[in-house]
């Protein structure tokens, strides 16, 4: 076992800090932080992601998205996982969160979990849309602050530093039109704020043994709930019960599959940004369609 990896997890852990750590095995998966299972001597199991202490925010970000999420989800339908320590070491980050097995299955209470999560936290919305502090979406930033219209808070905090950003490799396109457009044609859709996982991709999600959704890796604000609705069809991978589920508890409104075009635009940027490659080709020919539809308003 790594001695030092063993004397973060120890001095992180703060109420376990009296049980010994039996092993501590790596995990896969990962492609920002490193990621560990740890096993204590009373055979409870912990989940660890290290990182550079540079990297903190992240994990903080993470942790506090976390949180937010626990206040709202409906745990007969839903388990997130609850931070039990994040901390700043010597020369590294570290944040621990409970061991959940993962395993694929049915959907439906995954579906039936996300719209009540939507639906609850919509009840109890900060009248704004977004975020209180800087955040990231994987390892690009996702800045903080609000706006009472919600064509605003997605295009202004959203759209606008990806397109920003899509400069550095030539996006030729005229951003003051494109989101004065964009603004307008929201003007006819008018969510309520709710809280939002952000980054709700295949990957992020998983199936408990009892049958509950797991959700994990967010990258959490307020925002219009079709924002996840949208990413969890951009690369694919969830059943037809789980859309089925989720719309027999919260109906989505008139336009949304209208509306994912655009929402998904924000991640096909991001990647983009980070990644290059097809995805450069992917957001130049998301944008034609977008034009093609804002155009007609």
């Amino acid at each position: 076992m790594d001695l030092n990896l063993q004397k973060q997890i120890s001095e992180a852990k703060g109420p376990l800090s009296g049980e010994k750590i039996l092993k501590v095995s790596p995990v896969t998966g990962g492609c920002i932080h490193n990621a560990w299972k740890i096993k204590l001597s009373t055979g409870q199991k912990l989940f660890a992601k290290t990182s550079s202490i540079e990297r903190f925010p992240m994990l903080e970000f993470e942790a506090n998205g976390l949180e937010v999420l626990n206040s709202y989800f409906d745990q007969d339908h839903l388990i997130i996982p609850k931070p039990i320590a994040i901390q700043k070491l010597e020369f590294s980050a570290i944040l621990i969160l409970p061991w959940i097995d993962l395993v694929q299955g049915d959907e439906k209470k995954l579906g039936q979990g996300l719209a009540i999560l939507h639906q609850e936290s919509s009840k109890q919305h900060p009248r704004s849309f977004g975020w209180g502090t800087d955040g990231f979406i994987g390892s690009n930033p996702q800045i903080g602050g609000w706006e009472k219209n919600w064509g605003e808070c997605f295009v202004k905090l959203r759209l606008a530093p990806q397109l920003e950003m899509a400069k550095q490799w030539n996006l030729s396109l005229d951003q003051k039109r494109f989101k004065t457009k964009l603004i307008k044609y929201f003007e006819q859709h008018n969510p309520l704020p709710s809280i939002v996982h952000g980054d709700l991709w295949k990957g992020n999600t998983a199936i408990h043994k009892n049958g509950k959704g797991i959700i994990f890796d967010p990258a959490t604000w307020w925002g219009d709930r079709e924002v996840d609705i949208a990413m969890s069809k951009l690369f694919g991978g969830f059943s037809q019960k789980f859309y089925e589920y989720y719309e027999k508890t919260w109906e989505l409104p008139k336009g949304h599959n209208e509306r994912i075009e655009i929402y998904n635009l924000y991640h096909i940027l991001n990647h983009a940004n980070l990644f290059g490659g097809e995805y450069k080709s992917r957001a130049i020919a998301s944008i034609k369609k977008i034009n093609n539809l804002i155009n007609q308003y």
